[in-house]
């Protein structure tokens, strides 16, 4: 396929994902953000193991929960349509874990587990020794529909309690209904309800518009 119809396929079906998806008004606060207006409303978020464990909608011994690492992060980098703008390598040479699931040779989901404190957009969260924040979960084209991203964020639970890890925090835009319904699933509950706004990248603010 040539260089100009293939960027075009792929531009198709990435609005065709979003309109399939439930991410409409995401989308919009996206391309709004690009032309210099962004605003993200977003949940600061809690989770909890005490729940019945998430299960896989397929063959559960045909897949296998492990740690990534950079052939992994670089195979996600070259093939995931939208994140070239994530510098997920950075994220695991600073420290952060990244644990994924493999369907045989093929990665099906993966998340990464920050253990620092860290800024967002001009806000600050300091996470203690014992506390852990979950952030760019993702799963495949393939094997959505699968129950994954719940199943690997309990999982994600488990393997931070093995560290001494028992604070899962997490954040959600407000506009990213998948991820808002997944969670749901596993009892993840919002603490505060921020705004983010960058206006043409040079002015910053942040507000609270509710505490839970």
């Amino acid at each position: 396929m040539e260089a100009g119809k293939k960027t075009i396929f792929y531009k198709i079906t990435w609005i065709s994902n979003i309109i399939k998806n439930g991410l409409f008004w995401h989308g919009i606060r996206n391309t709004l953000a690009k032309i210099g207006l962004d605003f993200m409303p977003y949940f600061w978020e809690i989770g909890s193991i005490d729940i019945e464990p998430p299960r896989i909608r397929d063959d559960e011994s045909k897949y296998k929960l492990s740690v990534f690492g950079e052939e992994e992060i670089t195979y996600i980098k070259n093939n995931v349509i939208g994140i070239s703008h994530k510098d997920l390598m950075s994220d695991l040479k600073n420290g952060d874990t990244c644990l994924g699931i493999k369907k045989g040779d093929k990665i099906s989901v993966y998340s990464f587990i920050k253990h620092e404190s860290f800024s967002i957009r001009g806000r600050k969260f300091e996470l203690k020794p014992f506390e852990g924040y979950v952030h760019n979960t993702y799963t495949f084209e393939d094997f959505r529909g699968k129950n994954l991203a719940p199943y690997l964020r309990y999982q994600s639970y488990q393997y931070l309690k093995g560290k001494g890890i028992d604070k899962y925090y997490s954040i959600s835009e407000y506009f990213n209904k998948p991820t808002l319904k997944y969670k749901q699933k596993l009892s993840i509950k919002p603490l505060k309800l921020y705004l983010s706004v960058i206006l043409f990248k040079r002015w910053v603010f942040n507000f609270t518009l509710k505490s839970y």
